[in-house]
């Protein structure tokens, strides 16, 4: 059987995913919500952790950096540990781990067992974000992925928003203890479902198991978790030229283009299949992908400081004002996926990328003058942002996965996640740099004495955003258009694999279930 062409992008099924990829769906998206939440609720208590653990914020912020660095730790391990243990296993032990640290740390006594036990939760989330989305496109096997990653995206649309709102509310009514608690009924029905609704994908006994790539491991995970601590570090008038900066940077930059060259020269046995990115289409994704993480994280940083510090609001002021943002982008997702399926994912991100673009420009020209006037229309602009965010990231996610096969899907998860996330920090970090160059240090009372500085700050960080998101523009040009009819190459795989089940069980061997064998 002759290898698909991932080169052609013009592959899809008009008839739609089976209904058992739903199933599927909502029993990993329940459990990712708990991840997803946890990052973002987390973000909106830090005061209160150094307050009641008596530690110093500087301290306090290794409870969110350590997380991170522990999930981007593990999440390189996420393709082989699938391969090793099967997606089911995999998902329910990793959401099993998430569960143990989310109990821990609501049990911590001090700063230090705190920052230990989110570590935990760190170690089970890296698995479990890459892995939601690879179990599901798996199932799907090329079909509707528009209208699946509409789903998939879910979590994504309502975490940032919802997440600060849910932590405000939580630190409102109770102590901060509660943000990790309420983890548990996401964990354990999502464990429910997970045993019910996925198949039973366990490698078979007398197959090769794959081996761990040790070396890529050992330049990969460490080199990405420095390049997101260095990224974090980004502070103050001196912006990137810190040592605390340029240190883990450039040695994560090194470590990471040494796995980079290596996985490139492998046919075989990496711990990420890089070749992937050889062919346009993954390539073209995970690039906008990069831009689309520096378009949603940037602001979301900018955005509830600026409700704080320009408009006076509370942090859960500020967090009530952001729903808009979050309603516009679950608006977006049935249009959005239906429009992929149906045109491609090239004029659904060209379009949406255009629009978000146009709806963050009214936050570039807003003065002390006005800071207490146009709350309504400034709404409508953050609806008009969350519909373009949420039409992006479901063309952009999807676009990654055309005309794969079965077993390069989890690469691609890998890789999208990786990119978006770094995006994400540069992100962060570039506008922090913007910002606390025009104010000197945006969290500063001198700086909050300075309303029209302080204003003045965040046009020009709003600028900066504008226009590393008009930076996406072109590149959509490069994503796939209109789709033709053809089976899709992971359906083609998927019908190799079924031949060979049939050869094992003439041969009298157990047949390995895969999700592949959902109906077509």
């Amino acid at each position: 059987m002759s290898t698909p062409d991932r080169t052609d992008p013009n592959r899809t099924d008009p008839d739609g995913a089976d209904p058992a990829v739903w199933r599927i769906a909502i029993a990993v998206i329940v459990g990712a919500l708990a991840v997803v939440f946890d990052t973002t609720i987390v973000s909106v208590a830090l005061g209160d952790l150094a307050k009641d653990l008596d530690a110093p914020l500087s301290t306090i912020q290794w409870v969110g950096t350590g997380y991170l660095l522990a999930v981007f730790v593990t999440i390189p391990l996420a393709g082989w540990a699938q391969s090793r243990l099967g997606g089911r296993r995999l998902w329910i032990a990793s959401l099993g781990v998430f569960l143990l640290g989310s109990i821990l740390s609501a049990l911590a006594w001090d700063a230090t067992s705190l920052i230990a036990f989110r570590v935990v939760q760190g170690a089970g989330g890296g698995i479990m974000m890459p892995l939601t989305v690879t179990l599901i496109m798996q199932a799907a096997k090329g079909r509707s992925i528009g209208k699946v990653m509409a789903v998939i995206t879910v979590p994504t649309a309502l975490g940032p928003i919802l997440g600060p709102v849910l932590g405000g509310l939580i630190l409102h009514l109770a102590d901060w203890r509660w943000m990790f608690l309420v983890n548990i009924p996401f964990c354990v029905l999502g464990g429910h479902l997970a045993r019910r609704n996925l198949p039973d994908d366990r490698p078979a006994p007398d197959r090769p198991r794959a081996r761990l790539d040790v070396v890529g491991l050992l330049l990969l995970s460490p080199g990405v978790a420095a390049l997101i601590y260095g990224l974090s570090r980004v502070e103050g008038r001196t912006g990137f030229a810190g040592a605390t900066v340029l240190v883990p940077l450039l040695g994560g930059l090194a470590l990471v283009g040494g796995f980079t060259a290596r996985s490139l020269t492998r046919p075989t046995g990496a711990l990420v299949n890089l070749r992937l990115l050889r062919h346009r289409t993954p390539a073209a994704a995970a690039t906008l992908l990069f831009l689309g993480g520096v378009a949603l994280y940037g602001p979301m940083m900018l955005l509830p400081l600026y409700f704080q510090q320009v408009r006076g609001q509370d942090a859960l002021g500020a967090g009530l004002l952001l729903i808009p943002q979050g309603v516009g982008a679950l608006l977006a997702r049935t249009l959005a996926g239906t429009c992929t399926d149906r045109f491609g994912p090239r004029p659904v991100a060209l379009a949406a990328f255009a629009v978000v673009t146009a709806a963050t420009v009214p936050f570039a020209f807003v003065t002390a003058d006005t800071a207490g006037t146009g709350t309504i229309p400034l709404m409508v602009a953050l609806l008009v942002r969350g519909i373009g965010m949420g039409a992006a990231m479901i063309a952009l996610s999807g676009a990654a996965y055309i005309g794969l096969a079965h077993q390069e899907i989890p690469d691609a998860s890998i890789i999208t996640r990786i990119a978006q996330q770094i995006g994400g920090s540069v992100g962060i970090a570039v506008l922090t740099v913007v910002l606390q160059h025009t104010t000197g240090d945006a969290h500063a009372p001198a700086a909050l004495a300075a309303p029209a500085a302080l204003a003045n700050g965040f046009d020009d960080a709003f600028r900066w955003s504008v226009a590393l998101t008009a930076l996406a523009l072109p590149l959509c040009l490069l994503l796939p258009g209109r789709p033709g009819t053809q089976a899709p190459a992971s359906e083609a795989a998927s019908e190799a694999a079924s031949e060979a089940e049939a050869t094992d069980r003439r041969a009298g061997s157990a047949p390995e279930v895969t999700q592949e064998q959902t109906s077509r």
